[in-house]
């Protein structure tokens, strides 16, 4: 007899993601418009339907299982299969084609996958990808030359756009790096208008370091080339630290660069039907991971 399958409601496993995303049954209740009972509710239904405590629970305060942070990775992945299998049955068929710009950094790490499923529920869009500096990028934006934009700024920096990402900035180097002490930081750096060169040299003349650029390319690869050489030290966010580069040792008192947001920008008013639907599926895409 065929082993029963677990009791995956798509339901319920929303609301655990959006608990351990919330940080709280509350913040979870008031985001998802219900009660806190029936969040508790439908947590008991999924822990009774696995066998599994999915949170230890102390009064208001909770901390996630090891089970529940393996459902969590499964759970993610099936809301979003989930949402692909409605945009190919329920979807009528969608033509047309999408302008997007995006960061060449955040494109190559974060939006492959991402793409390469929406280009599969819908085989009819085009999509045509402008990879650039944010602040290039929004300035076609406004002249009308994009459909799309996800672009970076200050964390909690307010301004239009929806919040889609927000990860840390860190300082990278390789080990064959060598900085003598007392001389100027070298640094490897892409030009301006780029956001992490403007994040790194505002930091460094905060704290008063001395510093010079010893590489620039507005080239992701030129970048992480001359890095792996230790030609000098660059700005990461932490998930682009790949092999033979890891974060620059704390001796050097480098400041921290804090964190970066990304935003997705989209036209006022009515929009295609294409273009909304890429975008609803970037953010649920990036929410869920």
């Amino acid at each position: 007899m065929p082993t029963p399958l677990p009791p995956f409601d798509l339901d319920l496993l929303r609301s655990f993601i959006t608990i351990v995303e919330s940080g709280g049954f509350t913040r979870a209740a008031e985001r998802l418009g219900r009660t806190q009972s029936t969040i508790s509710l439908q947590i008991k239904r999924l822990e009774d339907g696995l066998g599994r405590r999915l949170f230890h629970r102390e009064g208001r305060s909770f901390e996630v299982t090891p089970e529940g942070e393996q459902l969590l990775i499964y759970a993610r992945r099936l809301l979003v299969l989930a949402g692909e299998a409605c945009a190919v049955l329920m979807e009528p068929a969608v033509e047309g084609a999408v302008r997007l710009g995006v960061p060449e950094d955040f494109a190559t790490t974060h939006l492959s996958d991402i793409l390469f499923r929406f280009a599969r529920a819908h085989p009819q869009v085009a999509l045509e990808v402008r990879c650039d500096f944010s602040a290039n990028l929004l300035d076609g934006f406004a002249r009308g030359d994009l459909d799309l934009v996800l672009g970076k700024r200050e964390a909690q920096g307010g301004g239009d756009g929806q919040r889609v990402w927000r990860e840390p900035l860190v300082w990278a180097a390789s080990p064959r790096l060598l900085h003598l002490g007392g001389q100027p930081l070298p640094l490897v750096l892409a030009p301006a208008p780029d956001f992490y060169r403007h994040r790194a040299l505002e930091m460094l003349e905060k704290a008063g370091l001395p510093w010079r650029i010893v590489y620039s390319s507005s080239s992701l690869a030129g970048l992480q080339a001359a890095t792996h050489a230790g030609l000098g030290i660059t700005v990461l966010s932490r998930d682009m630290l790949g092999a033979g580069l890891q974060v620059v040792d704390a001796g050097l008192d480098l400041p921290p660069l804090g964190d970066v947001e990304m935003v997705l920008h989209r036209p006022p008013g009515a929009v295609p039907r294409a273009t909304e639907l890429l975008a609803d599926h970037i953010v649920r895409s990036l929410e869920q991971r």
